[in-house]
């Protein structure tokens, strides 16, 4: 029982950080002039595709029974915990480390400028990379519950040596 609390805390967490992002992102290119670098676009993507396996992956986190393949969870979580951190280390180097003050970097940063309000895009886009470092972690703490539970092992935190045999009271 505790586990599927633990996992229910992390894929809400998962779905919230990925609605975030997709927000943030959909407004940049809503508000981009003249077109966005790749970046942005592949951060909308990991983003729609985090929130597509979500569905499922949320399913398969209440009901054991959604889950058709053991191991499919495990590959999906693995596939998001890489995107994440691609996203992650891509957005972070693209978006270099200076203050979205400084109008030098703003209006010279492909990532940045190209909006009517070149300081609000440096703040989202700072804002994005963050929530995807938070997504990698969520993401990567339930790619360790999900490879447990594929395993057969438990994740259900009670001790005990004996685990998967009879109990006394069933001899």
């Amino acid at each position: 029982m505790p586990s599927k609390i633990i996992g229910l805390g992390l894929r809400g967490l998962q779905f919230f950080w990925t609605l975030l992002i997709m927000a943030l992102v959909g407004n940049m290119i809503h508000e981009a002039i003249g077109g966005n670098p790749s970046i942005i676009n592949y951060v909308m993507f990991v983003a729609v595709i985090s929130m597509l396996s979500l569905f499922y992956l949320i399913a398969a986190t209440i009901n054991e029974g959604f889950v058709i393949i053991p191991i499919l969870p495990v590959v999906v979580d693995a596939l998001n915990t890489l995107f994440f951190l691609i996203g992650g280390i891509a957005l972070a180097a693209y978006l270099g480390v200076h203050s979205c003050g400084n109008n030098a970097y703003v209006t010279s940063n492909s990532v940045t400028s190209g909006s009517t309000d070149d300081t609000k895009r440096c703040h989202e886009g700072q804002a994005v990379c963050a929530f995807l470092w938070f997504g990698f972690v969520t993401y990567l703490a339930s790619l360790a519950f999900s490879a447990m539970e594929a395993r057969g092992g438990s994740t259900s935190f009670r001790g005990g040596i004996r685990r998967g045999g009879p109990s006394m009271s069933q001899v």
